[in-house]
C-alpha cells in the first residue's frame, strides 16, 4: 500500500484505530462519530468478520457501503442487524463477559484511562461549556474486557484532573480499584489513540504508557501535549501513516461527506526517505 502524504487528523486517529481491530472479535460502540468509522474501515479491508452492538441496542448491524450521510441516529446505524434490542440488554450482555473491545471518543482523559465526556469547568451547573454526556459510554468502559479510546493530542485533552469523570479507567491505579468498585474483574482501558501517538497502560501501575508514535513526530513532542508524564516503553514504535487505500476508503465509502473525517490538515514531504511535516525541521530523537 502507498503511504499517503497529505490527510486530517481525525482521519489518521481513525485509520490507527482501525488497525487495532482484531477479526473474530464483537465490538461495543456508540452511534456514530470517529469510533464507529474505524470499525467500518476495519470491516472492509482488515477484519471482515469482525461484529459491533451499537449503544442503543442493534447487534451486528451491516452499515451499507457507501454509508450514508446521516449515520447518527438508530435507524441506519441498525442496518441489517441481527437483532433489534435496547441499552439494558446489551449492557447486560457486556457484563457477562460477552463483548470484547469497547471503542469510545472521550473529551479529557487522566494518566489511568478514566475520561470525561460531559463538560469542561468547575461548576456541573455552570459549566464553560457542556457536550452530550457518556450516553452508554459508562457502561461500555465498565463492562467491556478492553477499552479503546480516541481523541486528539492536546494539553488540555491529557489532563492530571478530570473536570468530571464521566467512564472509568483504572480509578486511583491501585490494585483492584475496578474491582473493589463493582466492575468485572480483568477489565479496563487498553489503547488511547491519538493523530501522532498511541498509548498502552502498564500491567502493574495501571499508569499510561506511550508505545508509538509517528515518524513526523517525536516522543518530546507527545509528551509536551500532556499535562502528566506517561511512561514510555523502553522501544517506541513507529506509526505508519495512512495509505492511499484506507482514506479512498473512508472519503468515498464511509464518510463521502467528511462529517466526521474533517480536522486539520497534515502534510508530509519525503526528506531523503523520513517522511516529515513539510516546512518543518526533522526533531532530533531522544535521548
Amino acid at each position: 500500500m502507498t503511504a499517503a502524504l497529505t490527510f486530517t487528523t481525525n482521519e489518521a486517529a481513525i485509520v490507527y484505530t482501525s488497525r487495532l481491530m482484531e477479526e473474530d472479535r464483537l465490538y461495543f460502540v456508540a452511534i456514530g462519530g470517529p469510533p464507529l468509522l474505524a470499525i467500518l474501515l476495519s470491516k472492509q479491508l482488515r477484519t471482515p468478520k469482525i461484529a459491533y452492538v451499537v449503544e442503543d441496542g442493534t447487534i451486528a448491524p451491516e452499515m451499507p457501503v457507501p454509508t450514508p450521510p446521516f449515520m447518527i441516529g438508530a435507524g441506519l446505524a441498525s442496518s441489517r442487524a441481527v437483532a433489534w434490542t435496547d441499552m439494558n440488554t446489551v449492557d447486560f450482555h457486556a457484563g457477562l463477559g460477552y463483548l470484547d473491545y469497547g471503542v469510545l471518543a472521550a473529551v479529557q482523559v487522566d494518566a489511568y484511562g478514566n475520561f470525561n465526556s460531559t463538560f469542561l469547568g468547575d461548576d456541573f451547573d455552570r459549566p464553560a461549556r457542556r457536550f452530550g454526556g457518556p450516553g452508554g459510554a459508562t457502561e461500555i468502559a465498565s463492562l467491556c474486557w478492553r477499552t479503546i479510546l480516541m481523541t486528539r493530542l492536546e494539553r488540555r485533552k491529557f489532563v492530571k484532573k478530570l473536570d468530571f469523570m464521566s467512564s472509568p479507567g483504572f480509578l486511583d491505579g491501585s490494585p483492584g480499584a475496578r474491582e473493589r468498585a463493582g466492575m468485572p474483574a480483568e477489565t479496563g482501558p487498553h489503547r488511547v489513540v491519538t493523530e501522532r501517538a498511541v498509548f498502552g497502560f502498564d500491567d502493574e501501575t495501571r499508569r499510561m504508557k506511550l508505545l508509538a508514535v509517528a515518524p513526523w513526530s517525536s516522543i518530546d513532542e507527545v509528551l509536551g501535549e500532556m499535562e502528566f508524564a506517561p511512561l514510555v516503553a523502553a522501544d517506541v514504535a513507529p506509526l505508519d501513516p495512512p495509505t492511499e487505500e484506507e482514506l479512498a476508503m473512508l472519503r468515498a465509502n464511509i464518510d463521502p461527506t467528511g462529517r466526521t473525517i474533517s480536522g486539520d490538515w497534515i502534510t508530509l514531504e519525503d526528506a531523503g526517505g523520513t517522511l516529515r511535516r513539510a516546512g518543518v525541521e526533522p526533531v532530533a530523537p531522544r535521548a
